[in-house]
């Protein structure tokens, strides 16, 4: 489930281009993998930080992605790795029970790249790309409703609040319209359909986006529970992760950010005290920042992979407190409301 990974130059070998994953050397840097070490790769997509992890440290790697392509791709890696890799076809929302069940625990780092590989985007039959003409699904994984299912069940305030919420799209409420009327007509079943129904909606200004880009990232992040699943994979990260252990995240985007921003923050703030109350109240920081506020790309990486543009590393490392409760994490999700996005348009 990687995200922005460009293509990158051929191998020394002289075999195809490899997709590069974005800030590996940032990750690398604050992953610091060793000898003997257990690491979560809990994105795999095309094996980018899987493989630069296995090349900094004589250590091991579990790599998931929900995707089942990715996993079938990734047979040579394993064979290469020589029993240094496992991949498993899982969520990453249940990397600390996929670390038991393969007698993978405690771990010593975990690495999360948020979001949809350049793959799936290249892949014009996933239909998660609005520049290319495909089946309107968005899965990642094999199960559940489709892009086109929510763009056919969902009346027009469900998918304005949607698009409003998860893509941040001002212009939510004539889309929205504009999509129900279209659906009125004939079934929305292709990308290249909803796309030209969006273009005729959103009228962007030179070297901005593709019109259609918020709410095609609101219907993939929907459809793939994305932002549940992130919050999910942070609690779980924080119980199998050893002291010591280092959890580096890579976002893309503001809402996905700002859930990674809060988690670490609230882990790693020590309980408050008040004269009133000198006995401090909470549990002990289960988490130390390593990277003080968020990392971003170079500009030559940004040159040379404009898909990297936009993303953010956040970086803490597991302190020898017990995980916190993570309940409390489920507010930090979007809840769009009639009275919410009225007020926000």
């Amino acid at each position: 489930m990687t995200t922005g990974h460009g293509v990158g130059p051929a191998d020394a070998a002289g075999g195809p281009a490899r997709h590069l994953p974005v800030m590996l050397a940032e990750v690398l840097a604050h992953l610091a993998p060793k000898d003997a070490g257990r690491y979560v790769d809990g994105t795999f997509g095309a094996g980018g930080y899987t493989r630069g992890i296995l090349n900094a440290a004589d250590c091991r790697v579990l790599a998931i992605d929900r995707d089942p392509t990715a996993i079938a791709a990734g047979a040579d890696l394993v064979a290469e790795a020589a029993g240094r890799l496992i991949l498993v076809n899982d969520r990453f929302s249940r990397l600390d029970a996929v670390a038991q069940e393969h007698d993978f625990s405690p771990l010593d780092g975990v690495v999360l790249d948020i979001g949809v590989s350049s793959m799936q985007l290249d892949q014009a039959e996933r239909g998660f790309s609005f520049r290319r003409d495909g089946p309107l699904d968005m899965r990642m994984g094999d199960t559940g409703p489709s892009a086109a299912d929510l763009v056919a069940t969902l009346d027009e305030v469900q998918l304005a609040h949607l698009i409003w919420s998860l893509g941040e799209e001002r212009h939510s409420r004539p889309i929205a319209r504009a999509i129900v009327k279209a659906r009125g007509e004939s079934p929305i079943t292709r990308t290249a359909q909803l796309a030209e129904i969006v273009s005729r909606i959103v009228w962007p200004k030179p070297g901005e986006m593709h019109p259609a880009t918020r709410t095609f990232q609101a219907l993939r992040i929907a459809v793939n529970e994305e932002l549940s699943e992130l919050v999910q994979a942070l609690v779980a990260a924080e119980r199998a992760l050893a002291p010591g252990g280092r959890l580096v995240v890579v976002t893309f985007h503001s809402l996905e950010d700002r859930i990674v921003k809060t988690f670490l923050s609230n882990r790693a703030k020590a309980p408050s005290a008040s004269r009133h109350m000198p006995q401090a109240e909470g549990p002990d920081p289960s988490f130390r920042l390593v990277a003080k506020g968020a990392v971003e790309p170079g500009p030559d990486e940004v040159a040379g992979n404009p898909r990297a543009r936009s993303a953010k590393l956040r970086a803490a490392e597991r302190t020898e407190a017990p995980a916190h409760p993570g309940g409390d994490l489920m507010g930090l999700l979007p809840a769009p409301s009639p009275q919410r996005h009225g007020r926000r348009r």
